[in-house]
């Protein structure tokens, strides 16, 4: 299924003030372009690189009709750094010439790009303070790496491609056609359950942000995110997503609606100096 807006694992811009979706609505599409050029099954990486450069150039110039030069504009407008897109292109060209990393700072390095500039992004939309970056980045490298888990075997399969660390899947002694059977080994099911441990303990540390979010519809965005992400960790946890795809069904959204009211209605913002 051709990924949307409708259709990610989680949420993204559905609960925050009406007057930013549209710009979310944009930043994503300009995402979503530049990823399903890096995730072409019909394209050479000579041809990938390409049009990724035109979506570079297209931003840069906010003139093109394009999905990237239209989110040009807004940027300019809303006086966004332009970082906060070209990072993502950034972990797109990595993909098309294919990201194998070695240890797991590299994974974490790929979501510097990949991830970070999402949660920026919508920080700087609502003017928050600059003390929630490093929690948002915590919390986006974990929705980065759960996304990983979940779309593991299609990765595989079909883009060739592994986002597991080389010495994780040494250690396990698992190789990437592995995750091409028709149900997971004891060593991938150990691999993943260590992974998953991880995850949990980072989205643990993350969930400090709610506490810093003066804005409450993104505190209550941010809650059902969080809900959602350990309701998604804990399917892979004790499911087998080489088997079957995980989802999120209707009690694990309402669940994490439940987190959102609470995380929006009884978290008191805390009072912080603005860091500058």
């Amino acid at each position: 299924m051709k990924k949307n807006i409708a259709n990610e694992n989680f949420p993204i811009g559905k609960f925050i003030r009406k007057k930013f979706r549209p710009i979310v609505d944009a930043y994503y599409w300009g995402a979503r372009e530049a990823d399903d050029i890096a995730d072409s099954l019909h394209l050479s990486e000579a041809e990938k690189i390409s049009l990724l450069d035109k979506c570079y150039q297209d931003f840069m110039s906010a003139s093109s009709s394009t999905n990237a030069g239209r989110l040009g504009k807004i940027f300019v407008a809303e006086n966004l750094d332009y970082r906060l897109y070209t990072d993502l292109l950034e972990a797109f060209y990595k993909d098309a010439k294919g990201f194998f990393p070695e240890i797991w700072e590299q994974l974490l390095e790929y979501c510097h790009y990949s991830a970070f500039p999402v949660g920026r992004f919508l920080l700087a939309l609502h003017n928050q303070n600059p003390i929630t970056y490093m929690p948002a980045e915590t919390l986006c490298a974990v929705l980065q790496i759960t996304d990983h888990l979940h779309d593991i075997k299609s990765d595989a399969c079909n883009l060739h491609r592994c986002y597991i660390p080389q010495d994780f899947l040494t250690r396990f002694d698992v190789r990437m056609s592995d995750f091409c059977l028709d149900k997971s080994t004891p060593s991938v099911k150990a691999l993943l359950l260590e992974l998953v441990e991880r995850l949990q303990s980072m989205l643990s540390d993350s969930k400090i942000i709610i506490s810093l979010i003066s804005d409450i519809p993104l505190k209550f965005e941010l809650g059902v995110i969080i809900s959602l992400t350990n309701s998604m960790l804990k399917k892979i946890e004790k499911g087998d997503v080489i088997y079957r795809t995980p989802s999120l069904n209707i009690i694990d959204w309402g669940k994490a609606i439940m987190y959102g009211i609470w995380s929006s209605v009884f978290v008191r913002t805390k009072s912080c100096n603005i860091i500058k």
